[in-house]
């Protein structure tokens, strides 16, 4: 028994020596880490941030960059993987490959280079189309002093052609707004007071004479502004010059009729505005009493017609735009 005894209690000696041997024992000495951060032209980055990351149940340790670029981490624990991370405004992220410091090393990492970060945008691509729709949506707000129909005037510059089906769109607007319906049914009054054309009187009369009128400027519209551009793929607006010299914007303006821009950007000859204006003279004779026919009156129609696409081009080149609501250029 005295010798299980003494076997036990040496047993205990040793493992009390041992115990303090490792409770005595020096942890590892912590190593450093310096360097120099700079761009990929060899310029210093201040300010970068440098942290430690992967360090398990370890703190991070970090520090800034000074003027020159340079950091310097201490008392970094040894026997340990980790990696070196280097972050800056306006740069992407470096980091080293996994390292292991031993005690006491002093390690310095040289070549971080900062690339500059890639910023990523989105731009939101319209098509040509969609432009042109969006310029047809604005046209139709403007109206002089707020209430007559002006869609037909180009104000901006970078007024983009139209596709056919805005062309028709438009030229639809324009018919059937109802301050185009109510300016037939006044000039169709101004007819009816001078029985002309050779309608009878009455309602009926009346009737008739707001039906020419009104299919006087349904046909010239439709035929002129949709039909015809579609076809000849010209462009049925009229496009505000607004700078230069008066004389330069008055040939501008009086020149409208027969000169206008074709939808490659390029200019011609006014075949649309022209020939809308003949066919809805000839067209008139459908309904128009027959003292009220004829070639000779189709073509002065058209000589009075053409005089009006004038006086409006001049009012429009220097009157209009400042009482034309929502017009383009012209806030």
């Amino acid at each position: 028994m005295r010798i299980l005894r003494a076997f036990f209690f040496v047993l205990f000696l040793f493992s009390i020596r041992a115990l303090g041997q490792q409770l005595s024992a020096p942890e590892p000495q912590a190593g450093r880490i310096i360097g120099t951060v700079t761009d990929t032209n060899d310029d210093a980055v201040p300010g970068a941030t440098v942290v430690l990351e992967g360090l398990a149940s370890q703190p991070r340790p970090d520090v800034i960059t000074n003027g020159d670029g340079f950091f310097q981490l201490v008392n970094v624990p040894s026997a340990a993987p980790y990696r070196v991370k280097v972050s800056a405004k306006g740069f992407s992220d470096w980091a080293s490959p996994e390292i292991t410091l031993k005690p006491g090393q002093d390690l310095d990492l040289a070549q971080i280079k900062l690339t500059i970060a890639v910023v990523e945008t989105t731009v939101s691509a319209i098509s040509q189309e969609e432009l042109a729709a969006e310029q047809v949506k604005d046209a139709e707000k403007q109206r002089v002093l707020g209430v007559i129909p002006n869609f037909y005037v180009a104000y901006d510059p970078r007024t983009v052609p139209l596709t056919s089906t805005l062309k028709f769109k438009l030229a639809l607007r324009a018919a059937t707004d109802a301050v185009s319906i109510g300016g037939a049914a006044f000039l169709a009054g101004i007819d009816q007071a001078a029985d002309t054309p050779a309608y009878q009187q009455g309602a009926k009369g009346y009737g008739q004479r707001f039906g020419a009128v009104y299919a006087d400027g349904i046909t010239n519209i439709m035929i002129g502004g949709a039909i015809l551009p579609s076809l000849l793929h010209q462009d049925p607006r009229y496009f505000y010059q607004g700078t230069g010299t008066t004389k330069s914007r008055f040939l501008h303006a009086v020149s409208a009729p027969f000169w206008c821009k074709n939808d490659n950007e390029k200019w011609g000859f006014n075949y649309s505005s022209i020939g809308g204006d003949f066919a809805s003279s000839a067209l008139s004779n459908l309904y128009y009493p027959k003292q009220d026919r004829g070639v000779g009156l189709a073509i002065g129609n058209v000589g009075i017609i053409t005089g009006g696409r004038i006086a409006n081009a001049l009012a429009q080149e220097f009157v209009l735009p400042r009482f034309t609501k929502h017009a383009k250029g012209q806030d």
